[in-house]
């Protein structure tokens, strides 16, 4: 036998021993596996893949967006009304009556100053 052959007998001898040992190692906790190219069918060695978790839904239902409640009306009243200066008298010569006893004035309230009380 050449130098040659008994290498090649020698590889064919380990790779047996391996895979003859591979079973006996299957039921026992440790296992040893080896492969070179292509796996077709089950593998039974350890498992490395992916976690397992549940699919994800067919449908996602719409997010539900809740706002803030608005803030109440403000409501700001108005004053068409000239702005008179302050501590004056408002007279009607019309009706011949001073504001507040004459609600209307036709021809428009007249400004005076205000009369003090007469002495007693």
């Amino acid at each position: 036998m050449n130098k040659r052959s008994k290498w090649l007998a020698g590889a064919v001898l380990a790779a047996a021993a391996l895979l003859g040992a591979a079973p006996a190692f299957a039921h026992g906790g440790g296992r040893v596996h080896f492969g070179i190219g292509l796996n077709f069918g089950p593998y039974w060695g350890p498992y490395w893949g992916p976690a397992w978790y549940y699919p994800p839904p067919y449908y996602y239902p719409p997010a539900v967006v809740v706002a803030p409640p608005a803030a109440p009306p403000v409501y700001v009243e108005r004053n068409d009304a000239p702005a008179q200066p302050q501590g004056y008298w408002y007279y009607c010569e019309q009706s011949r009556g001073y504001y507040p006893y004459v609600k209307d004035c036709p021809g428009g309230w007249k400004a005076v100053p205000p009369a003090p009380p007469p002495a007693q």
